[in-house]
């Protein structure tokens, strides 16, 4: 990328540079012998034009809109259209969630994200004994497609766009959504949104796991097989780097276990006969924004570029959509704290830059309150804001990519990708991602990872603000978001007022029909529907799956 005689002046100059830095620190040491990213790698004190030497402009950064895509998926990025923010917003009953969904868009957001409480994520009706304590707590309970209904009461599907933050019976949920729209009058067509659908990483670092590994690949593409057809707006699956940061990976581990499972995916969908341009441009990401502002920049970067380089190179994908990665992001849960909890507001303002900075398609924000509690109303608005002042009062909207050329970006983006792709071959040698995860390998790598990070933190050669260092004394929090524990009470009584009034012939029919598809090789999906529709419950749904695909366990990792 650079004339190689001034590459040679440049390297003498760099020597005089570095004879001034050895003379000044004796009046000014530094304040580390060593630097280290967010991710614990070494930074340099300097980056030149001699970090990226054999650099190609055109093969490695490029314009943006256009292969390998580093500077982002649109030509234009955020001059044209904003990302969408998407504020993640679930709690206790479908009545109450969707009073925050219409308070989230009387505020200015532009997208809808459930959360779903752990019962709905592990296919449990409310009334199952292992959902007891746990009802309406960390989402909302959605029990059955009458939940589903009030949820999106007053909300009309064809004009916004929904993320639902489901896993293992991400089908049935999915079919619930298509349910509602049909009733307000809108065809699967016009729906636009994403479904989280990713059960690799569930195994890895979540655990809201049901099915073993081999059926829950199958529903996987059976829903990228359906929606390639009757859903075509709809991004099939979300695959998750966020819940590997927050289990405590490195940057790179991130990116890499997540490419790694966006493989699994694609050779699964296409040894289910699927072709990759059919159902490739419908696939989305989703990544965490941490604190290390440049690093976090530099990531997603990386990531882009290796899976188009994936996309076309691997899997010969021919259709530009195809090779796009297009990823939503959220703010890092786990770098909240409960001490000093204002000072959450300028690491999401931080996270929200990285985000921003590095091309996201939509953004969540978390809210200050959040290590505490359910976020109240007043810090959502502000979570909101943080995003809408770095939209429109930042400048950093102005122009497209506007950190690249920076020697620091352009050679940590190479870092980044480099070490990401070493794992993708680590995990290839092992058989794929599924047999890793089998194997405990990508969770040890993490474990490793955090592990070594609370160290460094009890050490503190990683501070963190109000916890290891700067510490006040603080009053009880006051004002906190609490789910009442008679929404579980609630729920049964829905639950019951149900069965008593559905027509439990049709159930048992619809049961009994996706019984039979589950145990042959056809789509599940149109099965489902028709549960969904008779108004069987999502865990009489599962159990049917579980009697016919079993339940996965987990393997003790050492």
């Amino acid at each position: 990328m650079y004339d190689e005689k001034k590459m040679m002046g440049l390297k003498e100059e760099l020597g005089l540079y570095n004879g001034r830095v050895e003379k000044s620190l004796a009046r000014f040491p530094e304040r580390k012998e060593v630097f280290y990213s967010g991710s614990k790698e070494e930074v340099n004190r300097l980056y030149t034009p001699l970090d990226l030497e054999d650099q190609d402009f055109g093969e490695s950064i490029g314009f943006p809109g256009s292969y390998p895509y580093t500077r982002g998926v649109q030509p234009n990025m955020y001059r044209g259209r904003l990302w969408t923010m998407r504020m993640y917003a679930g709690f206790a009953t479908a009545e109450e969630s969707n009073q925050r969904y219409k308070f989230l868009v009387e505020q200015g957001s532009s997208g809808l994200s459930v959360a779903f409480d752990l019962p709905t994520q592990i296919g449990y009706d409310s009334d199952h004994d292992l959902s007891e304590g746990e009802v309406g707590k960390v989402g909302v309970a959605i029990d059955s497609l009458m939940d589903m209904e009030v949820l999106f009461d007053g909300i009309p599907l064809d004009k916004v766009s929904t993320s639902m933050t489901i896993n293992a019976p991400a089908a049935v949920l999915l079919a619930m959504y298509i349910a509602v729209a049909e009733k307000q009058g809108i065809s699967a067509e016009k729906l636009r949104g994403t479904i989280q659908n990713d059960i690799l990483k569930e195994y890895i670092a979540r655990g809201t796991y049901i099915f073993p590994t081999e059926p829950s690949m199958r529903l996987i593409t059976d829903i990228f097989a359906y929606c390639s057809e009757h859903v075509p707006q709809w991004n099939t699956i979300s695959i998750s780097g966020y819940h590997i940061r927050e289990a405590g990976s490195t940057a790179a581990q991130e990116v890499g276990f997540t490419l790694a499972d966006g493989i699994a995916y694609v050779e699964a969908a296409l040894e289910a006969g699927l072709l990759i341009d059919d159902f490739a441009p419908r696939l989305s990401f989703f990544f965490n924004a941490h604190n290390d502002l440049l690093e976090e920049v530099a990531k997603y970067r990386a990531a882009r570029r290796l899976w188009a380089r994936i996309m076309k190179e691997r899997f010969d994908a021919k259709d530009p959509k195809s090779m796009m990665m297009k990823f939503h992001t959220q703010t890092a849960g786990s770098t909240l704290t409960a001490q000093q909890s204002e000072n959450n507001i300028v690491r999401v303002t931080i996270q929200t830059l990285a985000a921003v900075l590095g091309g996201t398609q939509s953004l969540h924000t978390n809210s200050k309150d959040e290590a505490l509690a359910l976020p109240t109303e007043e810090s959502v608005r502000t979570a909101l804001r943080t995003q809408q002042i770095v939209a429109h009062e930042s400048g950093v909207t102005n122009t497209v990519d506007p950190l690249a050329g920076s020697y620091y970006i352009e050679a940590k983006t190479n870092e980044i990708e480099e070490e990401a792709m070493e794992y993708i071959r680590r995990i290839d040698d092992l058989g794929g991602a599924a047999k890793a995860i089998d194997d405990g390998f990508i969770q040890r790598e993490i474990m490793d990872a955090a592990y070594s990070y609370q160290k460094d933190v009890e050490n503190e050669e990683a501070i963190v603000v109000g916890v290891n260092k700067y510490q006040v004394e603080e009053s009880t929090p006051q004002n906190l978001l609490r789910v009442d524990p008679i929404v579980g009470e609630n729920q049964k009584e829905k639950l019951r007022l149900l069965r008593s009034a559905r027509d439990q012939e049709a159930v048992d029919q619809a049961l009994a029909h996706l019984k039979t598809v589950a145990q042959e090789d056809e789509n599940v999906m149109p099965a489902l529907l028709v549960a969904v529709k008779t108004y069987a419950t999502l865990g009489e749904i599962t159990d049917v799956l579980r009697e016919v695909f079993g339940e996965y366990k987990q393997a003790v990792i050492i």
